[in-house]
């Protein structure tokens, strides 16, 4: 990204070379080069190598399984990674560690870290996120799941839906209303419950990719420990405001190399399907590459407020805008460059689900198609395109907030 970094972050950024150089196969050329089984095969390989050497969580305390980083390693680290077009961690990990780990890390109770923590990087508690309702998606504090306490229990009954790898999970942190009687924002908890227990049903939800990684979580007399409460009790809302807010500075630091690797891979699309010349074709290919580098620009001041401690704000609203409409318009550039062959896709379909497709990924129709289906709902999931200019416009331009219907 072009950063200036400290002499000393040289002899790091070696040393990560360093450790790829000698973990990953002499061929190595990312993971965007393999298809889907070996790709998943590699990754799960790849998660015990940096579990073990505590890049998986790298600037967690070595006490609970981190290499105890500060932050401007971690920012390198993600780069390196990046740029080697190696994942940072595996299957369930934005939930069990970005998500829950980081949040216990900094609010749970030492009892709660001492239990958690270690089998999150040991792979033994895999998580999934437990927010979103039927009738309460981006107002979140509408849900209806309840939660009460039976003694030294929490039983738990509701629903949840859009569950991102419920299936592989064995953890899921919910919100539920314990205080029905409360404020809308108030009386909600955040509680960790263990999925394997009778009185849980997963249902999957078909995507149109395909992919059915989404899924309905039903809870019907689940029940958890009394001391399994994020926080305390009837402070969810200040633990899911503390989850949706920490701190991202690998994504500041790896959001524009896979941007701007596939807005190269968006040109070489052109030119593969002779479109390089069409002056309207090299107009939409000069936006696309602009946004990526205005994207780039975006994450250093985001990188430098997070490397001085100070929390990301309204740039966590304009970096999500920004980067969600900008891959939305790109795909679409893409499949109407594919033209017919974007009615039948085929070859590699995407596997990281997440944004982009790896840099390394082939032109395939499948591909792209994929990948501009799942950059659709890019515009939804964290917070909507329309939400993020609510808070833009209100917190930011100062502008009156709308009225809410009687």
């Amino acid at each position: 990204m072009n950063l200036e970094y400290p002499p000393d972050m040289a002899d790091f950024r070696a040393e990560i070379r360093a450790f790829l150089a000698r973990e990953l196969p002499g061929d190595w050329s990312g993971l965007g080069s393999l298809d889907e089984e070996d790709a998943r095969s590699f990754t799960a390989w790849w998660r015990t190598r940096l579990a073990a050497c505590g890049y998986l969580t790298p600037s967690w305390p070595t006490d609970y399984g981190g290499a105890g980083l500060t932050r401007l390693q971690q920012v390198v680290l993600a780069e390196e990674f990046a740029t080697a077009g190696v994942p940072l961690n595996g299957k369930n990990d934005v939930f069990s560690i970005k998500m829950i780990g980081n949040l216990l890390l900094r609010y749970g109770t030492e009892q709660q870290k001492r239990q958690f923590l270690p089998r999150i990087v040991s792979g033994e508690d895999r998580w999934c996120q437990g927010f979103s309702e039927p009738g309460a998606g981006s107002d979140l504090a509408g849900l209806r799941t309840r939660a009460r306490l039976d003694g030294d229990t929490w039983v738990i009954d509701g629903q949840k839906i859009w569950t991102s790898d419920a299936r592989t999970a064995n953890w899921i942190f919910v919100l539920a209303r314990s205080d029905p009687d409360a404020s809308r924002h108030r009386g909600i908890t955040m509680l960790l419950v263990p999925m394997n227990q009778p009185g849980i049903t997963i249902r999957p939800i078909s995507m149109l990719s395909g992919g059915d990684n989404f899924n309905e979580v039903y809870f019907d007399g689940v029940r958890t420990a009394r001391e399994n409460v994020v926080i305390g009790p009837g402070e969810g809302w200040k633990a899911a405001m503390a989850l949706l807010g920490l701190e991202r500075g690998d994504e500041a630091a790896t959001n524009p190399i896979y941007f701007q690797a596939e807005v190269d891979r968006l040109i070489a699309l052109a030119t593969e399907h002779g479109r390089h010349r069409d002056e309207a074709v090299r107009d939409d290919l000069a936006r696309a590459y602009t946004r990526a580098q205005i994207m780039r620009y975006l994450g250093m001041r985001t990188l430098t407020g997070w490397l001085a401690g100070r929390t990301p704000g309204r740039d966590s609203s304009i970096s999500k805008l920004y980067w969600s409409e900008h891959h939305r318009e790109a795909t679409d550039l893409a499949v109407n460059l594919l033209g017919a062959d974007a009615l039948a896709p085929t070859g590699r379909r995407p596997i990281r689900h997440y944004r982009a497709d790896d840099p390394d990924a082939p032109n395939s129709s499948a591909s792209w198609v994929g990948t501009w289906m799942i950059a659709i709902s890019g515009t939804i999931y964290a917070g909507t395109s329309e939400i993020q200019r609510n808070i833009l416009a209100e917190s930011v331009l100062g502008l009156p907030k709308e009225p809410r219907p009687s």
